[in-house]
């Protein structure tokens, strides 16, 4: 087991994705952030089936940082209930994981945004 998470988010749009993706790696709360899309969502939405093209954040981080990802998340996302999932990595390339560990802020000290 490690203390690894893949998180994901959809957002309405390109462009929105991209900015979430820059400001969690800027905030050093994400050591990577892929953006996959467009994809089609269908759900249930205030009584009715919706359906819409979005584009999904894939989010890298360690459970240390989940809470200050979260938090980001909802202040940078335009939905009022935004998707946020994730998912504990249970095992990976070692040497990305060590890569992935140095990159993320420590979040007791001063660089964080």
């Amino acid at each position: 087991m490690t203390d690894t998470l893949q998180v994901v988010t959809a957002t309405s749009s390109k462009e929105e994705a991209e900015t979430i993706a820059r400001a969690l790696i800027e905030r050093r709360l994400a050591a990577c952030v892929q953006v996959a899309g467009p994809i089609t969502s269908t759900y249930h939405w205030k009584g009715r089936i919706e359906s819409a093209q979005e584009f999904l954040c894939i989010i890298k981080t360690r459970e240390s940082h989940y809470l200050a990802l979260e938090d980001a998340i909802r202040e940078l996302h335009s939905y009022e209930v935004p998707e946020i999932l994730a998912f504990q990595v249970s095992a990976g390339n070692r040497a990305y994981l060590d890569w992935l560990r140095r990159e993320l802020a420590d979040l007791s000290g001063p660089d964080v945004v």
